[in-house]
């Protein structure tokens, strides 16, 4: 029979295997963008750092509430050290070793502001987690995104690339067969260096669109895309804006400021402390039993407690006048991305209508014209150009709307899967 190490070597090895099996077909599979947010939310340390916090929050709720431990004091009182009886502890009578036991008693209501307090702690640490959950979300679909452009811009001066080879060997056999003119061969290898220097600036550009997307899902760089979704479509349901998750982390943040608040008010009443003695004296005395209450003298209230319950509700106001004044900001910014969103919408239906339309015309004008010989090489080079411009300036046009549609899709996350469909 095996050793066990011998058996889970084995059950190691034949599960990397597994691995590199599948591995290679997830790698494959096209990364949607709803894939890379659902990745990105799974993968993220800081949304377990949130929720570590909201624990130990909970957990020191449970502790503050209690009453403080008793404390155990052991003393030796009234010990002589001078005469015939110095040092001893059993002659003279007012020798006593003693035992006590002090209790301090802060009432149900301070005990149950100080738990309150821990437990708002507790709910904002989630309020935070929501937002992280929002701002990760935003964060990896504009990454997506971004990497989606570079990738069609790449193509796109790919094309373009080819198309200014193919120009270039007709330039040259038209030289050759006495037909063209050498200086059209320079502007046509000209156009495609032009090309071939921008292709190498969009592929460094890709590169690191490709890793910043791979940062956030933990993927290969090189995994391919699926389709975007349809960005004309209206963004997930709008909830009531006053509870997008960063206004929401600071009504959160203000009720753990009440909850401080109250805390203070509990401090303007003093904890007793109750305490009981047991006394033994020598064998010819009689042993003793002391019983005591103390309480803290507040004889500097105003200076003092009242002082910091001042602050603490100071700080109440603060948190209230931010969290009004960043509503009413997050209401208008949410606004403008939805004007912007549909006049995206619009600008990008207008330049697919007319703009790429004529832009093509003048292409195949121009072009039909240089093979006839009534137009020289300069208007088809500057055509193209033209054409190619606009593409680009689709692309980013695409890309600044969808950007726009994803700050929407995401306002509000689902923080039990931190997806949206």
């Amino acid at each position: 029979m095996e050793h066990p190490s011998l058996l889970l070597a084995r059950a190691v090895l034949a599960f990397a295997g597994l691995l590199a099996v599948i591995t290679p077909a997830a790698a494959d599979e096209p990364l949607s963008l709803g894939a890379a947010v659902q990745a990105a939310v799974a993968r993220s340390r800081s949304l377990d750092a949130s929720t570590a916090a909201a624990q130990g929050a909970r957990e020191m709720a449970v502790a503050a509430a209690q009453r403080p431990d008793p404390v155990l004091r052991l003393s030796l009182d009234n010990l002589p050290v001078e005469g015939p009886d110095r040092f001893s502890t059993t002659r003279d009578f007012m020798t006593m070793r003693s035992i006590a036991l002090m209790q301090t008693l802060p009432n149900a209501d301070k005990r149950r502001a100080r738990g309150e307090r821990f437990e708002r702690e507790a709910d904002a640490a989630l309020s935070e987690r929501a937002q992280r959950v929002a701002l990760l979300q935003t964060e990896v679909a504009q990454a997506w995104l971004e990497r989606r452009m570079q990738e069609q811009r790449w193509l796109l001066l790919q094309a373009q690339i080819t198309e200014a080879r193919v120009l270039v060997q007709t330039t040259e056999a038209a030289l050759r067969g006495g037909r063209g003119s050498i200086a059209d061969v320079f502007s046509a290898r000209e156009a495609l260096a032009q090309l071939e220097q921008g292709l190498i600036g969009a592929q460094a550009e890709r590169a690191n669109a490709r890793l910043t997307l791979a940062r956030f899902t933990g993927g290969p760089p090189d995994q391919p895309l699926a389709d975007a979704p349809p960005f004309q479509r209206s963004p997930a349901a709008i909830g009531p804006l006053d509870r997008l998750p960063d206004l929401a982390a600071l009504q959160a943040r203000e009720a753990v400021a009440r909850a401080e608040a109250e805390v203070a008010r509990q401090e303007l009443k003093p904890d007793w402390s109750a305490e009981i003695m047991f006394s033994q004296r020598g064998s010819q005395f009689s042993n003793m039993v002391s019983i005591g209450v103390s309480v803290p003298l507040q004889w500097d209230k105003p200076q003092r407690q009242q002082r910091e319950l001042a602050a603490r509700l100071a700080r109440v106001n603060e948190l209230e006048a931010e969290r009004e004044e960043q509503t009413r900001e997050r209401m208008l910014q949410v606004q403008r991305w939805q004007q912007d969103w549909q006049a995206g919408q619009a600008r990008l239906a207008h330049l697919d209508a007319q703009r790429q339309p004529l832009a093509k015309q003048r292409t195949e004008v121009a072009l039909a014209a240089y093979r006839g010989g009534r137009e020289g090489l300069g208007a088809v080079l500057q055509a193209r150009r033209d054409a190619l411009n606009l593409a680009l300036e689709r692309l980013a046009l695409e890309r600044e709307t969808a950007g726009q549609w994803a700050q929407l899709e995401y306002l509000f996350p689902d923080t039990s899967t931190g997806l949206k469909p």
